[in-house]
């Protein structure tokens, strides 16, 4: 019998992408699946495909950027299915692209309350529903590999995402005591719609200024939104991932990596930062603090 029989995920932007696709591994692990999604016509084509598959679905309208909204998904999922085991943080945005200083503030806003706080709003809500039944389970955040490395033209992107692995390694420890097990999911290119979300964005994020920019920045625009799409249409596909979390997540891994052929990206990061620690070694300035006790929470 598969370890998440029985037991039940909430998974936030789960009525498509990598969100639906993780939904569908588990629920072919016999899990119950929670969709929350902003999107009801997306959620209700879920509904039916889980259903059809014979997988227990609830699905569940939802803003991750509202922490009331979040404890409503929490309460939901209680009274459908009795407890909580295992969260999926999962909703996300990408952004739009482009150079520091025409990056939009209520862009940066929208990015930020989606990627980060969405992500901090679940573990809120969702974590002490975990701990309460005493049965440990499993928190899921996904983020990218911007994580691993800082994206060009995608600054608000990027430090979101770089923010939730952060965040992962912290909870990881935090919430070993309780038996709940956290993990990283950190992809390249998938075959979503990210690039196309701003067909969901909230009407207190859109920019006063829509509309006015150059024929020179509309270009750049346009060109770096067909390039996105490239890429993202060139993906990986969803059910491949989801597939591949389930794998991670059986064998505790805490980043769970999908591309196997941008090891070199997480390489050179750290390469550099190794060499960087060798130069600060070799500083007299520094010297003093060499052989210093490291502080013991690291």
């Amino acid at each position: 019998m598969s370890t998440f029989a029985g037991k039940t995920a909430l998974i936030s932007g789960g009525a498509e992408g990598i969100g639906f696709a993780i939904a569908k591994a588990m629920g072919q692990q016999g899990m119950n699946v929670v969709l929350g999604d902003i999107d009801a016509g997306q959620l209700a084509k879920a509904e039916e495909t889980l259903t059809q598959e014979g997988i227990e679905v609830l699905t569940v309208l939802m803003d991750v950027t509202d922490p009331a909204q979040w404890q409503q998904f929490g309460a939901a999922a209680l009274e459908r299915f009795g407890k909580v085991h295992m969260l999926v943080n999962n909703a996300g945005v990408g952004g739009t692209p482009g150079p520091i200083e025409k990056t939009d503030v209520k862009d940066w806003a929208w990015v930020l309350d989606v990627n980060l706080m969405g992500v901090v709003h679940g573990a809120h809500a969702i974590v002490p529903l975990i701990k309460e039944h005493g049965e440990g389970g499993w928190m899921i955040n996904v983020a990218s590999m911007a994580g691993m490395t800082g994206i060009p033209y995608a600054g608000a992107y990027t430090a979101t995402k770089m923010a939730v692995v952060g965040m992962s390694e912290s909870w990881r420890l935090e919430l070993a005591p309780a038996n709940i097990e956290v993990s990283v999911l950190c992809p390249a290119f998938v075959r979503t719609r990210i690039n196309l979300s701003t067909r969901n964005k909230q009407s207190s994020y859109k920019s006063d200024n829509a509309g006015s920019e150059s024929k020179e920045t509309s270009a750049q625009n346009s060109a770096m939104a067909k390039h996105m799409s490239d890429v993202v249409n060139a993906g990986l596909a969803p059910d491949l991932v989801g597939q591949r979390v389930v794998e991670a997540v059986k064998a505790k891994e805490l980043y769970i990596f999908t591309h196997p052929n941008y090891r070199s990206v997480p390489q050179n990061r750290f390469k550099a930062m190794d060499e960087a620690f060798a130069r600060a070694e070799g500083s007299e300035l520094l010297a003093d603090v060499l052989h210093q006790e490291m502080d013991r929470f690291i």
